[in-house]
């Protein structure tokens, strides 16, 4: 892949979103995924890559392997519980919520099979058409995905938590991430 194929800007494979984003863990979530989709345009790169680009697989793994984990745990144990319990019926999250989680764990069934292609990247191999679309179609998926994410989960998170919910879930995610020792900084809307 040439040096003009893609420009990375902030969030596309870069350093984990920055700790002090936490202060609003809703910030953080949705900071997450500005990364994401920025990891889906560089899955895209990757499978219409006419040479291997080793160091974006490389950061692509890492995201898929050390950052997601952490992600998907953020809204499954903690985001998605909280908005249970505060959305009312006329929210209709529940659906929502059920899809994303299948959701969840059809993306996680689906990462072992990237980070393969992305470590036959790193290796200097070339992929098979079925090997691209495979990229290519989790790319696609994690989209979609985040769409319902972004145009609903966040909106309505932002609406119903309160400031006590956010509080649990700042603390829930630095701990996650070992980051205990920010924990006393307050709220900040």
């Amino acid at each position: 892949m040439s040096k003009q194929a893609h420009d990375l800007g902030r969030g596309a494979c870069q350093p984990p979103t920055i700790p002090q984003v936490l202060r609003n863990p809703l910030d953080f979530v949705q900071e997450d995924h500005i990364r994401k989709r920025n990891i889906c345009t560089a899955l895209d790169d990757l499978a219409r890559a006419t040479d291997a680009n080793a160091d974006l697989a490389d950061r692509v793994s890492e995201f898929l392997s050390q950052e997601l984990p952490l992600h998907m745990a953020d809204e499954e144990e903690d985001l998605f519980p909280l908005l249970r319990r505060r959305c009312t019926a006329e929210d209709e999250v529940d659906r929502v919520l059920r899809r994303l989680d299948t959701e969840h764990r059809h993306s996680g069934a689906s990462i072992p099979m990237v980070l393969t292609l992305l470590a036959r990247i790193s290796d200097g191999a070339e992929l098979s058409g079925d090997d691209c679309a495979l990229l290519t179609n989790y790319a696609n998926q994690a989209r979609r995905h985040l769409i319902l994410e972004n145009a609903i989960v966040l909106p309505l998170a932002r609406v119903r938590l309160t400031d006590d919910d956010l509080d649990t879930l700042r603390l829930r995610m630095m701990q996650r991430r070992g980051l205990d020792s920010l924990m006393e900084q307050p709220h900040v809307e």
